[in-house]
């Protein structure tokens, strides 16, 4: 457990007051978002089953959350990390066409988080997916999705300010971009997260790409990215400099989807070639799921960049230590 107690920290709005600003970032963000990108609001699932491999393993050591269920004895069913398969599966089997897609509310339970200001058990975020053509599984399209999701933020900071101006933080007017391996060659002494905190306070607000693969000056990857979502060479985080508690935050995880070639050579490369039998990665090499683009927004971080606040534990209900409670209580942080 890490926990930064930023100086003489005033939460500006009460509690009641901060409910009122998430309920108004939540609802006018999806819907700005939703038209600005032609996705439609989709229901989807907390839980799915093991055996469809649908399941994000996120870095590969985190462990699900599972149970067993009487209507389907002998299957484990397993709390979602995250949506980034089924997503694309939906489009197929809902009828996406080119150039439309969905967002979710995706909630998910991440039980071996390593918790601090930002990181809790519980995940919410916008999961989100998008059909294009092969051909536009390019950098250029990469980028130009970053500058929309990043122009619906920047005008989530003007909605919030008008509503509440005392407690709205302001954002950079643009946002940069830089890949990882550019990173590692500029500071590579550094940890990449070290690297990530350095160019976000350079820069305000960056678009951090190429995340999974191997970089050439250590030989490990930048941060882990499961191999059979993300093009690890079309892919990247949203991050900005975060001056209350002077460090990076990141608000979304994104990118291109791979494509059959892709995750044979990533599949290769993480030594999980065995997942290629199951259902979902058995459609994708046989080209039954579309090609596609997406990721994920967080909704309590997003909530926590727009209003100032120290802790997510300030716009979202969770677990936490009673030691990490009594630290934010003396320091005015006020945790739900």
């Amino acid at each position: 457990m890490t926990l930064i107690i930023p100086k003489d920290y005033d939460p500006r709005l009460s509690i009641r007051d901060t409910e009122a600003a998430i309920r108004y970032i939540r609802e006018t963000f999806q819907d700005e978002f939703g038209g600005q990108m032609n996705l439609q609001r989709m229901s989807a699932p907390m839980f799915v089953e093991q055996s469809t491999g649908l399941n994000d393993n996120l870095n590969g050591v985190e462990k699900p959350v599972s149970f067993t269920m009487k209507g389907l004895p002998g299957e484990t069913i397993e709390v979602v990390h995250s949506l980034a398969k089924w997503k694309r599966m939906a489009l197929k089997k809902y009828g996406f066409g080119m150039h439309e897609g969905l967002y979710t509310n995706m909630n998910a339970i991440r039980k071996d988080e390593d918790l601090d200001n930002f990181h809790s058990i519980y995940v919410d975020q916008w999961d989100w997916e998008k059909v294009i053509a092969k051909d536009e599984r390019t950098e250029e399209t990469l980028k130009d999705t970053v500058r929309t999701i990043f122009k619906v933020i920047k005008h989530m900071e003007h909605e919030v300010w008008y509503k509440f101006p005392q407690a709205v933080y302001h954002l950079p007017d643009e946002i940069h971009f830089v890949t990882t391996q550019e990173l590692e060659d500029r500071w590579p002494d550094l940890t990449p997260m070290e690297r990530e905190d350095k160019i976000a306070k350079e820069l305000g607000a960056v678009f951090v790409m190429k995340i999974g693969d191997k970089l050439k000056r250590s030989g490990k990857p930048h941060d882990g990215r499961a191999p059979d979502y993300d093009d690890w060479q079309l892919n990247g985080d949203i991050i900005f400099w975060y001056e209350p508690l002077q460090c990076k935050l990141e608000i979304s995880s994104m990118g291109i989807r791979v494509s059959e070639e892709s995750m044979r050579e990533q599949l290769k490369k993480a030594g999980e070639e065995d997942r290629a039998k199951l259902p979902f990665h058995q459609m994708l090499l046989n080209g039954e799921l579309p090609y596609s683009i997406g990721g994920g927004i967080g909704q309590s971080r997003l909530c926590m960049l727009l209003l100032g606040k120290a802790h997510v534990g300030e716009v979202q209900a969770s677990v936490w230590p009673q030691e990490m409670l009594d630290k934010c209580a003396q320091a005015h942080i006020q945790i739900l």
